[in-house]
């Protein structure tokens, strides 16, 4: 399990974990509560040869590459782990007598031509690079794109754990938010879904294929922080504006995948409703406090 440790790549794990396999993980730095074989690499700057070594080492039936967070990366950062990575694992692979599955959790902002955003390029790179080796028979590959991905755990720096923080955080009553304008329509999926995806995908017959992983509806952004702050029970006014301070992910408009081909290719759908992704995400930050249990107040959108 490559990226084990980090947001989407915890929940993989726990799902193969569930499913009774003997899960190894493999990250930079090894956090407090890791549940499983730890092995600590760098991933964006180790060898190949460490990468082929570990490989003939552990021989997986099944590889997992979650890397590619680009939470608080550079572009030169995010190029590393979204494109260089997933070259140097197909490269490792192929150096070994075994031929693991490997599933690879790429991303729907690689659909475009080209991808409007850097983020979107790196992965489609690193996809490509998958897809290259299993038609050269190096490995036994299939991509995974993931919509837009939440639950808890869901990092501090996106949308919903920065509104989070505000919550939180604030020093008077109704907490004041503020946000860039809320105008886009993106799928979700809650987390643990999108790791039973990644379990499915290690024994379905979709080698070679790209899967879409998404709930298949477009749901505005406005109305998902709406419904945080309901969840919250913190009495919150939003406040929408231009000079708010805002990252590439707020320049991505629409996304909506058509979730047919995962029924068909990998009989996956998602089944958790976005409101219990929701809570499950307030209930992490918030840590069980009594803020967190409130009943939901009105809230004002500005």
């Amino acid at each position: 399990m490559l990226g084990g440790t980090g947001f989407v790549g915890t929940h993989v794990a726990t799902a193969f974990a569930s499913a009774g396999c003997r899960v190894s993980v493999v990250a930079r730095h090894r956090p407090d509560d890791v549940a499983h074989h730890f092995i600590p690499v760098d991933l964006t700057t180790a060898r190949d040869a460490v990468l082929a070594d570990l490989l003939a080492a552990e021989r997986p039936d099944v590889v997992v590459d979650a890397t590619g967070s680009s939470w608080g990366l550079s572009a030169a950062e995010i190029t590393a782990r979204c494109a260089g990575v997933p070259r140097r694992l197909t490269d490792a692979l192929a150096r070994t007598r075994r031929r693991p599955r490997l599933v690879h959790l790429g991303s729907v902002l690689e659909h475009g031509r080209p991808p409007p955003t850097h983020y979107g390029r790196a992965k489609l790179a690193g996809t490509a690079a998958v897809l290259s080796a299993t038609a050269a028979g190096d490995v036994a590959g299939v991509v995974l794109r993931l919509a837009n991905v939440i639950g808890p755990g869901l990092p501090r720096g996106s949308l919903l754990g920065r509104v989070a923080d505000s919550l939180l955080t604030a020093t008077r009553s109704p907490a004041v938010v503020r946000l860039f304008p809320l105008i886009a329509e993106r799928d979700y999926v809650d987390v643990r879904d999108a790791a039973e995806a990644a379990v499915a995908a290690a024994d379905a017959q979709a080698v070679g294929r790209v899967v879409d992983i998404g709930r298949g509806e477009a749901v505005p952004v406005r109305s998902l922080v709406r419904l945080l702050v309901d969840v919250s029970g913190v009495p919150a006014t939003v406040v929408e504006q231009e000079d708010a301070v805002r990252d590439w992910r707020s320049q991505v408009g629409c996304t909506r995948v058509d979730p047919g081909p995962a029924r068909e290719a990998l009989g996956w759908r998602a089944h958790r409703e976005l409101d219990e992704a929701v809570r499950a995400f307030w209930r992490h930050v918030a840590g069980g406090s009594e803020r967190g249990r409130r009943p939901p107040p009105p809230v004002t959108v500005d």
